[in-house]
Parts: C-alpha cells; sequence; structure tokens
C-alpha cells in the first residue's frame, strides 16, 4: 500500500529527487534560465538533430504516422535512392528512375531516439512485401530502411532480426537496410497529403489494403481502446500517492518505490487508461532511484511537453490517453537509444509476463521474450 507523503517531505522529495537523481548529470550543477519567449513546442528543446529515411511504399502514408510525435520536427515525402538528379513524381512513380518513394524526418534525438523511429516505421506497411507495396509495384514501391551511419545500421538490424524472429508475420521480413545515398523532397502537393485531401487519402489506405493489413497484424493503441476513467473515479480507486503523481505532477521518492528494483518479465501499463506504456526489456539499473527505461513500447501512446518548472528546461513524459504525469526523458541514457525513461511507479501498473494473455497484454508477449 502507498501512502501518501506529508507535503513538507514530498517537496523535499520532489527537490532531491530533481537535482540529484532524475535529472541530466549536466543539469545537477546548473540551471537553465528561460526567458518569456521561450517556445512550448518540443522541437525547440534542444539544438540537436538527426534525420532518418524510410521508404514503405505510397509516401503519404507513412508521412502522416510520424506527423505529431514528440520529438518529430519535420516530416517530408521525397525520393531516395537514386542516382538520378531532382526528380519528379511522374518519374519516379513510373518506374523510370531508380528512386523509391521514401520520407525523410527531422528529429530531436533528446526527446525521440532512430529505434523508436524504426518501431513506428514497422507498423506503417507490410515489411514482407516483396517488389512493391501492395498495389504499387515496381521498385519504386519497395520499402527500405536508408541508414545514416554504422550506429542506424546496427538499430535498424537489430530491430528486423527481433521483429523476423517473433513470428508476427507469415512470411520473413523483406525490407532491405540499404547506405544513405540521396533524397529529393517530392512537389509541394505531396507534402501533408493526408491534410489537403483526407477522403482520398484514407480511400486509397482502405483500398489498397493497407489498413487491413496493420489491423490484422498490430494491436490497436487508441483512446478508444484505453479510455482514461474520469476524475471522480480515479479519486476513489488511485491510493494518495498515484494520485499526486498521476493527477498533480508529484514525484515519489528514490529508492522507496515500488517498481525501481523489479527485475520480472513483463511489461508497465499507465495506470489510468492501462494502455501499454513499458517493456522489461528496455528497463536497466540507472542508479537513479526510479523505474528507468531505453524507450517505450511506442511513443505514440506518449505526450513529452517542455516542463520549465523549477528553473529547469526539462522533457515531461505523459501518458497521452491518461493524460496523467509519468515522469521525465534524459539524453543520458545507454545504446540503442542514449535516452533515460525516469519514470514514477506510482504512475504505472506492473503486468508479468505470467499474467499478460489473461489481462489482454498477448500481442505483446513477443516484446518480453529474452533477446
Amino acid at each position: 500500500m502507498h501512502l501518501s507523503p506529508k507535503p513538507y517531505t514530498m517537496m523535499l522529495s520532489l527537490f532531491l529527487g530533481l537535482f540529484m537523481a532524475c535529472s541530466s548529470p549536466s543539469e545537477q550543477n546548473s540551471e537553465i534560465e528561460l526567458s518569456p519567449s521561450d517556445s512550448e513546442k518540443i522541437e525547440a528543446f534542444s539544438g540537436k538533430t538527426e534525420q532518418a529515411t524510410f521508404a514503405g511504399g505510397c509516401f503519404w502514408c507513412v508521412e502522416a504516422p510520424f506527423e505529431d510525435v514528440d520529438g518529430v520536427i519535420t516530416v517530408i515525402s521525397g525520393y531516395a535512392g537514386g542516382k538520378e538528379k531532382n526528380p519528379t513524381y511522374g518519374e519516379v512513380s513510373s518506374g523510370r528512375t531508380s528512386h523509391r518513394e521514401s520520407v525523410q524526418i527531422t528529429y530531436d534525438p533528446e526527446v525521440i531516439s532512430y529505434s523508436e523511429l524504426v518501431d513506428i516505421f514497422w507498423q506503417t506497411y507490410d515489411p514482407t512485401d516483396v517488389g512493391g507495396s501492395f498495389y504499387d509495384r515496381g521498385s519504386q514501391y519497395e520499402s527500405a530502411i536508408f541508414y545514416m551511419d554504422s550506429e542506424q545500421k546496427k538499430v535498424a538490424e537489430e530491430s528486423k532480426k527481433r521483429l523476423d524472429e517473433s513470428g508476427r508475420f507469415d512470411k520473413p521480413v523483406a525490407t532491405p537496410i540499404i547506405k544513405f545515398t540521396s533524397f529529393y523532397p517530392a512537389e509541394e502537393y505531396h507534402q501533408d497529403y493526408y491534410k489537403k485531401n483526407p477522403t482520398d487519402y484514407y480511400s486509397y489506405r482502405k483500398g489498397s489494403g493497407r489498413d487491413d493489413f496493420i489491423k490484422k497484424h498490430w494491436p490497436e493503441l487508441s483512446a478508444k481502446e484505453y479510455p482514461a476513467k474520469s476524475k471522480s473515479e480515479l479519486k476513489s480507486e488511485l491510493t494518495d500517492l498515484q494520485w499526486e503523481v498521476t493527477m498533480e505532477d508529484a514525484t515519489e521518492y528514490a529508492f522507496q518505490n515500488e517498481y525501481n528494483g523489479n527485475k520480472e518479465e513483463g511489461i508497465y501499463v499507465c495506470i489510468v487508461s492501462g494502455a501499454p506504456l513499458f517493456s522489461s526489456t528496455d528497463k536497466y539499473e540507472s542508479g537513479s532511484g526510479w523505474p528507468s527505461f531505453t524507450k517505450p513500447i511506442d511513443p505514440r501512446v506518449l505526450d513529452k511537453p517542455v516542463d520549465n518548472s523549477l528553473g529547469m528546461m526539462r522533457v515531461e513524459v505523459r501518458s497521452k490517453f491518461g493524460n496523467s504525469h509519468l515522469g521525465h526523458v534524459f539524453y543520458d541514457g545507454p545504446a540503442p537509444t542514449g535516452l533515460r525513461y525516469c519514470m514514477n511507479s506510482a504512475a504505472m501498473k506492473f503486468i508479468p509476463k505470467s499474467e499478460m494473455e489473461a489481462e489482454g497484454y498477448g500481442d505483446y508477449l513477443w516484446i518480453v521474450e529474452d533477446k
């Protein structure tokens, strides 16, 4: 049972936690001065940017899933991997070039990792399709991961191997991992096509079979599937500490919380909505005193607003469907992401591997299997 700390001890724990453990080492002895003009948009958090380039058939359908993901700065539809300079849509779509329809993502590595982007990419198309994508056939519609450096190559290869061995598909994962050479943005009318022409876009997704394939092979992650309970229900069901952490953005005691030392296999779900958040596979001992993870199960279930409290600029992590505070993410974690998702135990519920099927999380068993 959780006991709620007294107000003054809660504040002491909060300050000690923020300055000694649940903060990046570079922040422990310094503060960032913020001006009134500081943007709340997450892409303004860091000056660092990196790029990821993926091909998965129709670029409209690969672009949209990455939009509005916190940490993603831009998503551009275009043409990648070919030798021809400045290709046009007519040339590429007809197969007269060696390019593939692709998307290039610019992102902030202090907020979202390349590994997380690869996880999203696998869920946007059929990675077993050879010779095209759904009813778009030809090399111009073949899938690919274009790696920018050796680290991206390693992450992509390990992710592909794990997915291939998971048994999620009836056929082998066929997407090649190719060294990046070139990318050319597509014509303006192709950018944000899902916003400009929603009727055509969603009809295309449905008619091509893409939506049915994704629905068949990947579990639904939506507010409909994981609805948050009302405040009155939560107030009666949550402990005082759980309420203070999730609804009032409090921080629990370091080293004196339920899951910091938990080494059991399973997943951690949002205590408010039940949405799957983190896997034991990605949990590690950070020494911070709070459960720490290198990445979430799916970054699209998280919101990451900039937290300007206490004179510091940090990235808060919130449950999107629960609209609840989880913790913060810092750029001081281990490979393969470099991130440390520092979470409050009180914001989550642990589902042991042996109970996942019965609790409705059987679709995630493959994630917690030994690597």
